[in-house]
């Protein structure tokens, strides 16, 4: 039987600050401390802070934006920053920002005075139906994605798709990334609903945000730890993680958006599926064509694949030297913990090289 674990309410619109201000008022919580990026904090925080209602004290503690500030030395000083503030272990932290805020956010108040009340607001498509959900946070460390945190069900999530206003196209198309990898591990009619989009405008996506949150619940409450389902939602992350870790650090490269990443590393999942497990050349071509469509062929040259591939022993579902996939069947149908052979990694990265040239 699956293990059961209490999880996160994910509430929406106007109910959500409904939600939020009675757990305000009934947890009475000694200081809340508002979490932001400076992005957040200039586009954001005014709407926020407007649905707020408390006469508690209310402090905001900033980070710089970006991956790259994903790190331990960020959470040192968010936790000094706590201190000097006069936090104690009654306090509430809101995390009001993208994946990057909600993660490390999530990861600051799980360990301050080992572990304080955190509520988390996405303001981004991705953070919204990702990383917001599920309990996951944490820290890069170096060019590592994600390798120190701890999984700590925040007291709520709070979606208001009036944030996604402040997005660029980019930032949309990177958070639909999450939406058609949920359609790819759990439904093929939701792959379908996904694809079909026009365009991301945020009246098309409310619905789709709200299936794919609850795509997402569903699996996690079967397998909080990620000892066996919950590993479905690292599909394209095997590779994805690597790409972007690898653009991260190279200077001559231009960091690439999460989204982006994940889609290439979908597309390698998908030829290695059709080689591994049985995922039809038809659908293959399907999944290739579309992300393709939607996310430009990553500049990898022939020199990056050795570096890009020395990077997948990092990967968080890798154990006793093995390094483990998530593949699928069909759409729809996954399948974990695939070791891959090592000759035919190096041919995932030359079958989607090779979309350049198509």
């Amino acid at each position: 039987m699956a293990t059961q674990a209490v999880h996160a309410g994910v509430f929406y619109s106007e109910n959500a600050y409904r939600k939020l201000n009675e757990f305000i008022k009934a947890s009475k919580p000694s200081a809340v401390f508002i979490f932001v990026d400076s992005n957040t904090q200039e586009k954001c925080r005014s709407l926020f802070m407007q649905k707020l209602e408390t006469d508690l004290n209310i402090e905001v503690i900033e980070m710089e934006p970006g991956e790259e500030n994903k790190h331990i030395e960020t959470c040192s000083g968010v936790w000094n920053a706590l201190s000097e503030l006069g936090a104690d272990r009654k306090s509430l932290m809101i995390n009001v920002g993208g994946g990057v805020v909600t993660d490390l956010g999530g990861f600051v108040a799980s360990t301050f005075k080992r572990g304080i009340s955190f509520i988390n607001v996405p303001t981004t498509l991705l953070a919204m139906v990702d990383a917001s959900v599920g309990g996951k946070t944490g820290v890069d460390l170096g060019n590592l994605k994600n390798q120190v945190g701890v999984i700590t069900e925040p007291e709520m999530v709070l979606i208001d798709t009036r944030y996604l206003h402040t997005l660029e196209a980019a930032e949309m198309r990177s958070g639909l990334a999450e939406i058609l990898k949920h359609g790819l591990i759990a439904s093929e009619s939701y792959w379908q609903k996904a694809i079909n989009l026009k365009e991301l405008t945020t009246e098309d996506l409310e619905d789709l945000i709200l299936e794919s949150v609850e795509i997402k619940k569903k699996i996690v409450q079967q397998d909080p730890t990620e000892n066996n389902i919950r590993k479905t939602l690292n599909f394209g992350h095997t590779f994805g993680h690597a790409i972007e870790s690898y653009f991260l650090t190279h200077s001559h490269k231009n960091k690439l958006l999460h989204g982006k990443a994940v889609a290439a590393g979908m597309i390698i999942a998908a030829f290695l599926s059709s080689k591994l497990t049985g995922l039809s050349a038809t659908e293959l071509e399907q999944i290739t064509y579309h992300l393709k469509t939607l996310y430009p062929v990553v500049d990898l040259e022939a020199e990056d694949h050795e570096q890009v591939l020395n990077l997948l022993k990092f990967d968080k579902k890798n154990s006793h030297g093995n390094i483990n996939f998530v593949l699928l069947e069909k759409i729809g149908r996954p399948v974990i913990d695939v070791q891959v052979p090592q000759d035919l990694l190096s041919q995932g990265l030359h079958f989607y090289n090779q979309l350049k040239k198509d």
